[in-house]
């Protein structure tokens, strides 16, 4: 009968929706039986020791002899480095919490790589700059406001966990963000655009939030 099925659909939405409420309660559990604060993941999230490949389109051949890393838009003078001529940048280090907007974050992350700062720190910007919109590989963009952009820890990273960045995790080069969605940390980095107002970047034309806090969960446009 119509109605019997209506019911055991709704069964079944509910039991699922209470296997999932269970999952992620198991999940903090459990990092408090580790002595690590829950808080510290976002709603909607569970941890994981894995890291997940998640991304548009196929992985770059890269060759570094024609890499390069380009900054235009509203800056007095655009910029270009070869590999080598970014290689030597000031480097740093990073230790962060990561956060996918598919719901899993993994903990004490450790990259290695040229802090934004000294990438940015050469540009003579207009005053009228509000936002970035990264590039990288096969068109693949995303935005940031600027402020977002060149906080101190934010690295364009070249090593993860003490070696070099594997192929489907952004070699040579990916943006670190941690304080925003992982998207927004973009694999296969080549550069960005300064900009006066907000532009979408890939994910974002195709539903994601504009700005992407894994802490006000803004994974989708109207979040």
């Amino acid at each position: 009968m119509p109605g019997n099925n209506a019911f055991v659909r709704n069964v079944g939405r509910v039991t699922r929706h209470r296997e999932t409420m269970s999952f992620f309660t198991r999940n903090r559990e459990e990092l408090i039986a580790k002595g690590i604060d829950p808080a510290r993941v976002p709603p909607g999230q569970y941890v994981t020791e894995r890291f997940p490949v998640l991304h548009a389109g196929v992985v770059p051949d890269v060759d570094l002899a024609s890499w390069d890393f380009t900054v235009g838009g509203l800056v007095a003078e655009e910029k270009r480095w070869t590999w080598d001529e970014f290689s030597a940048l000031d480097q740093g280090t990073l230790r962060a919490d990561i956060h996918c907007v598919t719901k899993w974050s993994k903990l004490d992350t450790e990259w290695a790589g040229t802090p934004v700062r000294a990438v940015w720190d050469q540009l003579d910007v207009d005053p009228a700059a509000t936002h970035v919109l990264v590039h990288a590989y096969h068109g693949f963009t995303a935005n940031l406001p600027i402020d977002d952009f060149v906080r101190a820890e934010n690295l364009f990273a070249h090593t993860y966990d003490g070696a070099p960045l594997e192929p489907e995790h952004g070699y040579p080069l990916r943006l670190v963000v941690p304080h925003l969605y992982f998207w927004k940390s973009v694999k296969w980095v080549r550069g960005f655009t300064v900009l006066d107002q907000d532009q979408p970047g890939f994910w974002e034309r195709n539903g994601y939030h504009m700005y992407g806090d894994p802490f006000e969960e803004q994974r989708f446009w109207g979040d």
